[in-house]
């Protein structure tokens, strides 16, 4: 087959909707479901599979807007494709769950250029790094401190070298929370994360209360709304500690603007919401610009490879709702080894193939 003859001939969806295994908190938000949008692709003898973590109207984007300007494309053109899905969208709202529906089919499309290439991913887009770092996260405000600390503490002694929990619903609380953890993580660092619970002046005292415990990533202290807020509480935070946010981004746009206010220390970058593969490797070579890292948020199963390809990778997040989905749904999904995720060679593309009988009972 030449390379520039493996036109698009389908795209299809499924929407999966899986409950947690108890229920889940954060300091703004409580959940007991998470629902997975899948798109297959197929073009070139072969199907590429992407994914993103989102309501099932991506679903409903997909078909209704996205799927009849892909078609017919060519398969090898996945940067064409993505500048014709932006420019579908623009009457709907670009960002949101268009952009989570564009994540999904571009996930999909470098899986299935991969594919007809014979090769991973992380090799076609050029390897920095043979294995990413990664870190625990969890440790729900749901939980009871013995459930948090038996979850940090697995981590920990799986060799995760951060382990992070949920803050934000009581102050108090979450002090005493952070110190019961950080008294069983060994010599792993405590993160925490706020999911933009606090305003500017609460999260620095909560700052300076983390400080103690060793706590050195302070994740959403304010909301990433509130850039100028973000700002003051990375200007002010103990040195000991990053500010990073970011994983609410759609867009280049919003990384820009997050970057050049300031307000972070670490850009994090959600693949399943910032456009895809493709957005997230312009954000790590926004990040790597401004001379800051970035870090893959969530979806390790689909973060593995273009993480690691990206400029100045800190790290993958080993977030426990879908280390649980992705090794349910999916064979080749990755596995934690010493504190890291290492992409298996032998598998072309993402290395994933959905599991259909265990996927169909969750089938929305």
């Amino acid at each position: 087959m030449a390379l520039s003859s493996a036109p698009i001939t389908a795209i299809e969806t499924e929407v999966f909707r899986i409950p947690t295994d108890a229920p889940e908190s954060d300091g703004t938000l409580e959940w007991d479901t998470t629902t997975l949008v899948l798109v297959r692709v197929r073009g070139g003898g072969d199907e590429g599979l992407g994914y993103t973590y989102a309501s099932s109207a991506a679903a409903q984007v997909i078909a209704d807007t996205l799927t009849e300007h892909v078609v017919g494309l060519d398969a090898l053109d996945v940067a064409g494709a993505w500048e014709r899905m932006r420019a579908q969208v623009r009457n709907l709202g670009s960002r949101g769950v268009c952009a989570c529906a564009i994540s999904a089919v571009d996930a999909a499309l470098w899986d299935l250029k991969a594919k007809l290439l014979s090769m991973p991913l992380c090799i076609l887009l050029g390897r920095r790094r043979v294995a990413a770092p990664a870190y625990g996260s969890g440790g729900f405000t749901s939980y009871d401190e013995e459930r948090l600390c038996a979850q940090l503490g697995g981590w920990a002694d799986q060799g995760c070298r951060w382990v992070k929990m949920k803050v934000g619903r009581d102050a108090e609380a979450d002090r005493t929370r952070a110190r019961r953890a950080a008294g069983v993580i060994g010599e792993a660092q405590l993160f925490v994360d706020a999911n933009g619970a606090w305003d500017p002046k609460q999260a620095l005292e909560m700052a300076d209360a983390f400080a103690e415990c060793g706590v050195g990533w302070f994740e959403e202290p304010v909301s990433s709304d509130d850039l100028e807020g973000l700002a003051l509480v990375r200007d002010r935070a103990p040195s000991v500690m990053d500010i990073a946010a970011g994983e609410y981004g759609f867009d280049p746009f919003y990384f820009r603007r997050m970057l050049e206010a300031g307000a972070v220390d670490v850009l994090q970058a959600d693949a399943t919401r910032c456009l895809g593969v493709t957005g997230f490797l312009q954000a790590a070579d926004l990040a790597a610009a401004w001379n800051r890292d970035v870090s893959a948020h969530c979806a390790p199963a689909l973060h593995l490879h273009p993480a690691c390809a990206a400029a100045r990778l800190r790290h993958v997040e080993w977030f426990h709702d879908h280390v649980r989905i992705e090794a349910m749904l999916f064979d080749g999904a990755p596995q934690l080894a010493d504190g890291e995720l290492q992409p298996d060679l032998s598998r072309p593309g993402l290395g994933l193939g959905l599991k259909r009988p265990d996927a169909a009972r969750y089938a929305a």
